[in-house]
């Protein structure tokens, strides 16, 4: 199933009043994290998976990145990308994440922020993306944390007073889709364990460099304390792997 609500017309104006939507990547919490984990991107070519609005493909031009490619199904995002581009060593892509197609080696980086939980075969793009990558290439991604996607609710349980009592987790085994309510009704996203996400990882020839599940730093949550309860569950799950 390869769903595009992002043509959708009051989808994607919801979603464009988004603070990640107006502000970019400083309104993106564990962006800080995740840009931590990319390599030094002089000089290297970068495949972005689910590029959105561009944030990350600029960025990877501002560190001066050789050539940088751009890939999302949404004809609103490429064309909000584009009005916000402009740089010829960045091109964009319309194509849904599990029919990409480029040559073997053509990059050395692949790059993913927050789409690859929207993708039903996980392993048939990781050995495309493999297979795109020279060899000890780079593959840096982040999706909604397992511990998140296991339930469509995706909200915690309340209390009597509306308190947060816990965030409840089930079927965790129970892999596949869920459907959710973002911005919408019945947003579909792919649950998958933290366990197949390192495996079809290692199936697929990547050797794992880093797993992380980050939290609001203390200067976030000085500035907006009222994210103190996003500390008591994880919400992404960022990996970083080599193309061996």
């Amino acid at each position: 199933m390869k769903q595009n609500k992002y043509d959708d017309p009051e989808f994607f104006a919801s979603y464009s009043q988004m603070p990640r939507s107006v502000r970019g990547l400083e309104a993106a919490s564990e962006w800080p994290v995740l840009r931590a984990l990319l390599p030094d991107l002089r000089h290297k070519r970068l495949l972005d998976l689910g590029c959105g609005f561009g944030w990350h493909c600029r960025y990877a031009r501002e560190g001066q990145a050789r050539r940088v490619v751009g890939v999302d199904l949404s004809e609103n995002m490429l064309a909000r990308a584009a009005d916000m581009t402009a740089d010829p060593a960045i091109e964009y892509r319309r194509s849904a994440i599990e029919d990409i197609e480029f040559l073997p080696g053509e990059f050395d980086v692949a790059f993913s922020s927050l789409a690859l939980h929207y993708v039903e075969r996980f392993d048939a793009v990781c050995r495309k993306i493999h297979e795109f990558l020279t060899p000890g290439g780079a593959f840096v991604f982040s999706v909604e944390h397992p511990i998140f996607t296991a339930l469509a609710a995706q909200q915690w349980h309340f209390g009597p007073n509306g308190e947060r009592l816990h965030w409840p987790v089930d079927d965790y085994h129970t892999e596949g889709p869920r459907h959710t309510h973002w911005l919408a009704d019945d947003v579909v996203k792919y649950h998958r364990t933290v366990a197949t996400y390192v495996n079809t990882l290692i199936d697929s020839g990547f050797r794992i460099s880093k797993l992380l599940e980050p939290e609001p730093s203390p200067e976030l949550l000085a500035e907006h304390p009222e994210l103190i309860d996003e500390r008591r569950r994880p919400i992404f799950l960022l990996i970083a792997a080599d193309r061996e």
